[in-house]
């Protein structure tokens, strides 16, 4: 552990899913004394986290030849940025969360010799980490088995979820009894996800009519097919919320009898926490299909039902629907076990890490002497 309070940087994207374990992290580490800010692209400094921000360009290196010498540009501007607001601030250790916005700040640790940290929240080694990862002192996982990591130094954390999701995991699973309200949330990320505005409304349609009428929907959809979704439960008879965004779904979440969502690490971190049984659709175009491989690893540990995309039709989700609402003791196990497989310390046991890590590198001499020794 750290002997005395220390400058700590953390490089997250600028979206929800990167963002929120990097805030989360950052206030575990304000409580234990250090002082903490963190480097992100414009998208994350529009979020009031509490935590000081610094913004630093960042951007992907694709496209053709112009746009790549484009993009390398604008790498080397965030770099040195990166390296300003770390000299600046007097930065001993930087934890890197993925994603190309990471890039720049990891690079710029390593020009400015300060320690990095990688977490990698999936199950798959994310490119950016992939590249990055030789310059890390340490690379923690979100999941037990990460393909792609290799034989590097690792440590299991788990992903660091909002407090909002840590304190639904007081809320027990009350399954629904015969006769008694389902409450199904459905959500697919910050613009929700046109197939689950096609598919749920069309699997509820199939369900027998008396089990369709304990049905209450609360579901995330985009903007453009709000009216639509809403409708077609209107039709059904089929109480229904239907909204772009829910600021609050972490509660939402804790008061539903099933999930369904897509396979991002974050979902995922929070519904495991919170303790609720989840249909996971991995969205295909995802970078190396690493939601596929989240959402096998929580299946396969009995957290949640993975359902890819060509098999998420009406008539499956129909059926597992059914299933749900006539044995209710179905989801109730599965809600036991996402709840066991959940880890509310993941920002406690990443922020013991870093001190970890800060301990070593204050005793630098005496590690490198051991490291040498016979």
């Amino acid at each position: 552990m750290s002997s005395h309070p220390a400058r700590i940087a953390l490089a997250a994207g600028g979206t929800g899913g990167h963002l929120f374990p990097a805030v989360a992290l950052a206030r575990e580490l304000v409580g234990r004394g250090h002082q903490v800010s963190v480097l992100t692209d414009p998208r994350g400094a529009a979020f009031d986290t509490g935590i000081q921000v610094r913004s630093v360009p960042a951007t992907r290196l694709t496209g053709g030849l112009l746009a790549k010498l484009t993009g390398g540009l604008q790498l080397a501007r965030g770099v040195l940025a990166s390296i300003w607001h770390l000299k600046r601030d007097r930065i001993e250790l930087l934890v890197g969360f993925g994603g190309y916005p990471s890039v720049a700040p990891v690079l710029a640790a390593k020009i400015s010799g300060v320690p990095v940290i990688l977490h990698e929240q999936n199950a798959v080694l994310g490119r950016a980490n992939a590249r990055l990862a030789p310059y890390a002192r340490l690379i923690a996982s979100s999941f037990a088995e990460v393909e792609g990591l290799g034989k590097h130094a690792k440590a299991l954390t788990g992903n660091p979820v909002r407090a909002e999701a840590v304190a639904a995991r007081n809320t027990p699973y009350t399954p629904s009894a015969e006769d008694t309200p389902f409450e199904l949330l459905v959500f697919g990320g910050s613009q929700g996800a046109r197939i689950f505005s096609d598919v749920v409304p069309a699997a509820c349609a199939l369900l027998p009519e008396g089990l369709r009428a304990r049905l209450r929907v609360t579901q995330q959809a985009r903007p453009e097919d709000l009216n639509e979704t809403a409708d077609a439960y209107r039709t059904l008879g089929v109480q229904a919320e239907v909204a772009s965004f829910f600021q609050d779904l972490p509660q939402r979440m804790a008061t539903s009898h099933l999930v369904i969502a897509r396979a991002g690490a974050s979902t995922i971190a929070e519904a495991l926490v919170i303790g609720r049984p989840a249909v996971l659709v991995p969205y295909p175009h995802a970078m190396d299909d690493h939601q596929t491989a989240n959402a096998r690893a929580v299946d396969n540990a009995g957290g949640a039902w993975m359902m890819p995309q060509p098999a998420f039709t009406p008539e499956a989700l129909a059926g597992r629907l059914e299933t749900l609402l006539t044995l209710p003791g179905c989801a109730a196990k599965v809600a036991a076990t996402a709840y066991d497989l959940g880890r509310p310390d993941a920002a406690s046991r990443l922020a013991e890490a870093a001190e970890s890590v800060l301990a070593d590198e204050q005793s630098l001499p005496h590690a490198a002497l051991r490291s040498i020794t016979p």
